[in-house]
């Protein structure tokens, strides 16, 4: 490249003049359409990183001058982050809290969302939407009751696993071979959960979870779900990336896969740049359409960033990246936003058609959950009792279920 500037200084200036203005030009354009839709990531690690430097003590801590995360105020600023979630029994509630109090400390800065509506309002008005996502369904200790106590705090999704089996899920390390399958996919208290969220209008993440699970999920739940931090399988090989017959799965539900930015699974190795996480974002598009796309990020949860990643004052290069591949002012806007809007606003329909059925209150059976720690207070001897009831209890939901779609199909 230096001999070129050498040899043929007039025209590779004038090239290289072209190429600015070009690079400005489309960074203009991608400022406009990050002015115009929200940038949902679907995952961002902060909370945990005041849990890990600060032991959530949020007084100790200043946003505005943090140095030492990927994320703080003037890198969402300079990122144009529109909305975030953040992963959050007793370290659960604690990052729970962590998230509201951020909030009120910086209510300049972010504004607490637990709705469609409120990401939208947020937007308006100038702050960041912050919402909660819980990463690892070990976090609601096999409770339905927790699950929902969750959702009362401001929880809106619930990652299903993360990398070990729940009682009643087998994660993504089933795949590679390293871990047994506990659970052919989803137990039958499993199946509950779904529907349980199903009824809640929490958001099914399946970011962590197995391709039975993925399947087995697709199959029953009402509701659109997100892959909230996952890349394509056909790029990189790492089971955490969702194969193709994935992708063509979540268009037919109509969720959103939001490509992650982690090396490892952007390339299958420890280095990688932006140009290969715009592959990841083309090959979702070519396979599935630009409808089913957004922006996953993985921001201080991961050691290891793309070249021009580094942090979230960065995603506007990869939006100037993804013009440059010829993508339309539209489809930037769908996997900037306008796809998870979508997809939240599809969870909160089904939510409200669902409203009058009752809460599900059968118990995970207690030989699953078994332990020295755990009390066996309220189960009966016959624990088999309870795994009838639960059956019954699912299968009649189902055929409900399926006489609730119906119309809606016709």
């Amino acid at each position: 490249m230096l001999t070129k500037v050498v040899l043929a200084s007039c025209v590779v200036l004038w090239i290289s003049s072209c190429a600015v203005n070009s690079a400005e030009d489309l960074m203009t354009r991608a400022l406009r359409l990050m002015s115009e839709t929200p940038l949902i990531h679907g995952h961002n690690d902060l909370p945990w990183q005041f849990r890990a430097q600060f032991n959530n003590e949020l007084n100790k801590v200043d946003l505005h001058t943090l140095s030492t995360t990927h994320t703080n105020i003037p890198k969402i600023k300079e990122g144009r982050l529109g909305a975030q979630y953040k992963d959050a029994v007793r370290q659960t509630l604690e990052q729970i809290d962590v998230v509201h109090r951020m909030c009120e400390k910086y209510p300049e800065t972010f504004m607490f969302a637990s709705s469609s509506k409120e990401i939208r309002d947020a937007f308006a008005t100038n702050k960041g939407a912050s919402l909660i996502g819980v990463e690892g369904g070990h976090s609601i200790d096999s409770s339905l009751g927790t699950l929902r106590t969750m959702y009362q705090l401001g929880v809106r999704y619930l990652t299903l696993t993360h990398s070990c089996n729940t009682p009643w899920a087998d994660n993504w390390l089933v795949d590679t071979g390293s871990e047994p399958s506990e659970h052919n996919g989803l137990s039958l208290f499993g199946k509950q959960l779904i529907l349980e969220m199903n009824r809640l209008g929490m958001l099914i993440d399946l970011a962590h979870v197995t391709v039975a699970v993925m399947n087995q999920v697709l199959d029953m739940s009402q509701a659109p779900v997100i892959f909230s931090h996952s890349s394509a399988y056909g790029i990189c090989q790492h089971k955490r990336n969702v194969p193709d017959e994935g992708l063509k799965r979540v268009v037919n539900k109509r969720g959103i896969v939001m490509d992650n930015f982690t090396n490892d699974f952007v390339t299958c190795t420890q280095t990688a740049n932006l140009s290969d996480v715009a592959d990841h974002f083309d090959h979702i598009k070519e396979v599935a359409g630009a409808d089913i796309i957004g922006f996953g990020g993985d921001y201080d949860g991961v050691p290891r960033l793309p070249e021009g990643l580094e942090d979230v004052s960065k995603v506007p290069n990869l939006v100037v990246e993804l013009l440059r591949r010829g993508w339309t002012d539209e489809e930037v806007k769908a996997a900037l936003g306008n796809n998870l809007l979508r997809v939240f606003e599809g969870v909160e329909r089904v939510r409200d058609n669902l409203k009058g059925s009752k809460p599900d209150d059968v118990p995970i059976p207690y030989e699953d959950v078994q332990n020295p720690c755990r009390t066996s207070y309220g189960y009966t001897e016959d624990t088999g009792a309870v795994r009838s009831v639960s059956a019954l209890t699912l299968l009649l939901t189902l055929a409900l279920q399926i006489f609730t779609v119906l119309p809606v199909i016709s």
